[in-house]
Parts: structure tokens; C-alpha cells; sequence
């Protein structure tokens, strides 16, 4: 569970940084951009991500390593 956790907190840390360097320098990678639904809203969802990765390490570190 540990590792999901943190796979999973990679992914969203990974895609937080993609969204903030798409909306700063207009290079198309990442998901956020992509997501039609977002579109106006990349750098709140960007944020998002970010601290939705940081919950997740913390989780991930809460958890026993067994």
C-alpha cells in the first residue's frame, strides 16, 4: 500500500509540475492542459496536484513498510 501511495503521489507531483510549466512557458506536455474541463483553470488544478502529492507522500510515510 505504501508503494502505491507514493507511485501514486509521483504521478501527481509529476503532473503538478507539468501543468505549472505549461501555463509559465507554454510547453504542451502534461496532462492539465489536455483536459478540456480544466481549460481557465490549469494553474489551480496544477496547485491542486501538487498538494494532492504532498498528502500522498505523507500518507505514504504514515503507513508500516510491511
Amino acid at each position: 500500500m505504501k508503494q502505491l501511495l507514493e507511485l501514486l503521489g509521483f504521478l501527481a507531483l509529476v503532473q503538478g509540475v507539468a501543468g505549472l510549466v505549461h501555463e509559465f512557458t507554454d510547453w504542451h506536455w502534461g496532462l492539465v492542459q489536455r483536459l478540456d474541463i480544466l481549460d481557465g483553470y490549469g494553474l489551480y488544478a496544477s496547485v491542486a496536484l501538487l498538494v494532492l502529492a504532498i498528502a500522498l507522500f505523507a500518507a505514504a510515510e504514515s503507513r508500516k513498510s510491511g
